[in-house]
Order: C-alpha cells, then sequence, then structure tokens
C-alpha cells in the first residue's frame, strides 16, 4: 500500500535499519529516489521526516514501535511545530513471540494518543491496513499506523471503507448480552471468544477499534446502552491504551456499563505468540472467561 500511495510525487519513505521486516523496503524498490535510510537512528530518522515535511514532501516514517519511543521527544516537538508526516511502529505487543520484551511495543498507544493533534490508528486486517495507510497521506498532523506482526485472516472486503473516528462492529444482534472490543490481534482473539460464548448461549457483540483517536463514540455508548457489558482487550500496557480511551469516552457520554479490561500487566518473556498472549491474560480464553465473570456479577 505504501508503495502504492508512492505515485503521489511528494510522498517520501524513511527507515531506520528495519525495512525488510516493516517491508518499507516495498517502497524502496517501487521508488528508490524517495526511500532514505537512517540506519539505527530514530531520533535521525524523525528529524529528517520533520526537514522533509517543512521543504513540502509527506513522509512516511517507520520502525519497530518499541523503537519509536527513543524518538519520543522528536515526535512531540514535530507536533509543536505543526508538522504533518505519517508513522507507523510495527512489531506490536507480546504478539511478536520470541523476540522478548526489548522488541514488544507495549506504551506506543499511550505515547503516541498524548501528542498533540495526533490521529492513532490500528487495522486487524491486511485490507485494513492498506486501507489505513492511504488513510494517511492526506490527515493532517501526526499520524500514527500501530501494525501487527503476524499474518491473520482478511475480514474486510476491497471495497470496504475505513472513516478517521469510525469502527466496525463485526458480530451483533438483538440478543448481545455482552461487548467485546479489540483492536490488532485481540480482535481475533474477540472474534474466536465470540464463538465460544455462544457455544454456550451468550451471545456476543464484536467491535473493531481500528480508529483509537479519534474514538467511535456513538458506537461505544451504543453497545454499552443495549448490551450492558463491556471486555476491552489490548495488547498494550493498561496505562494510556485502548481500556482507558473507551473508559474516557463512557466518561463523556455518561454511559457506564459493567466493564472488564484485559492488558499486559507483567513483563512478557519469549516464547511463541500463543503462549505469550495467553501468558498477558489476553487469549481467546481470558476474553471469553472475562466476559462470563461480568454476566456473573
Amino acid at each position: 500500500a505504501l508503495a502504492a500511495v508512492g505515485a503521489r510525487p511528494n510522498v517520501v519513505a524513511l527507515d531506520a535499519e528495519v525495512g525488510n521486516s516493516t517491508h518499507a523496503e516495498d517502497f524502496a524498490k517501487a521508488h528508490p529516489e524517495r526511500y532514505f535510510q537512517t540506519y539505527i537512528a530514530e531520533q535521525q530518522m524523525i528529524a529528517d521526516a520533520v526537514g522533509m515535511a517543512v521543504r513540502g514532501y509527506r513522509p512516511y516514517a517507520t520502525t519497530f514501535a518499541a523503537f519509536l519511543t527513543r524518538a519520543h521527544d522528536f515526535i512531540r516537538m514535530a507536533a509543536v511545530s505543526q508538522i504533518t508526516m505519517a508513522l507507523c511502529g510495527t512489531h506490536c505487543g507480546v504478539e511478536i513471540g520470541a523476540d522478548g520484551p526489548s522488541q514488544m511495543g507495549l506504551e506506543d498507544l499511550a505515547m503516541m494518543r498524548a501528542v498533540h493533534g495526533s490521529t492513532v490508528l490500528y487495522p486487524s486486517d491486511a485490507t485494513s491496513a492498506a486501507a489505513l495507510t492511504a488513510t494517511m497521506a492526506d490527515l493532517d498532523g501526526i499520524s500514527y499506523l500501530r501494525t501487527t506482526r503476524g499474518a491473520y485472516p482478511v475480514l474486510y472486503g476491497s471495497d470496504e471503507a475505513f472513516p478517521v473516528g469510525g469502527s466496525k462492529t463485526l458480530r451483533h444482534s438483538e440478543r448481545d448480552q455482552v461487548t467485546l472490543i479489540g483492536a490488532g490481534v485481540t480482535l481475533h482473539a474477540c472474534r474466536t471468544a465470540a464463538e465460544h460464548l455462544a457455544a454456550d448461549g451468550v451471545e456476543a457483540r464484536v467491535i473493531d477499534l481500528y480508529s483509537v483517536k479519534p474514538l467511535d463514540a456513538d458506537a461505544l455508548a451504543r453497545a454499552a446502552r443495549e448490551t450492558g457489558a463491556l471486555v476491552v482487550v489490548e495488547d498494550h500496557h493498561p496505562e494510556g491504551g485502548i481500556g482507558e480511551a473507551v473508559l474516557s469516552s463512557l466518561a463523556a457520554t455518561g454511559d457506564h456499563p459493567a466493564f472488564a479490561h484485559l492488558a499486559v500487566t507483567d513483563l512478557p518473556g519469549s516464547g511463541t505468540t500463543d503462549e505469550l498472549l495467553d501468558a498477558a491474560g489476553i487469549s481467546h480464553a481470558h476474553v471469553a472467561r472475562a466476559a462470563r465473570a461480568l454476566l456473573r456479577s
């Protein structure tokens, strides 16, 4: 998708020597004259992007989400300077598995949500990732795309639209008793949990919260009123992530459903994706268990 966006002559891409993992190298193959390698210098990458934005280019800069934390001051100052640029943080959360905790972006949502005027997007499949990559080419200010490492099922058709500030309700009925909210890898956990709950006679609504900032406040308020119970699950620390964003939105609308928040609270280890998701308490089994606990209470 980024290589396709490169059809715009003002789009440039910047990499911090992980282009073979982030696939920024696909842009390099298509548009080598507009691809810039800053090597392992994330602060310099953002500084370069700011300079290019000032000169009228539309920069896309990408690295592992964990490594963008090194450049937070540069991102903050870019927002102060009212710069427009697109950032992508990849390899997020415990989902990356064997690479271990030093490589896991578990605080990036909090960091990017706190940036003045930022837009924070979190796709859950290939279609939404491609669509949101293209969307960032027309967003003002600092936009951030959080991407998941692994391969997951395609959930949406190629003609599906993903407006900023929206969400997708993937499962719902008039008998919904609880709402499961996820994004990225945890959306797939929510879908599987909903199937297990349905087998036990419990209908669960499933929401893809692909736009983390701004949130779809209307969909969240409606789910709170109609189901009365919400489970938010995220591959991120509990502080500053999706759970707190949802609670803030509900506080503004005055809705107070029963609420459970599953997030990564302990220091992760190294293992397979399934092992680490389960150890962190954010696997589909934990989501289903949290939903049942809310309904019992």
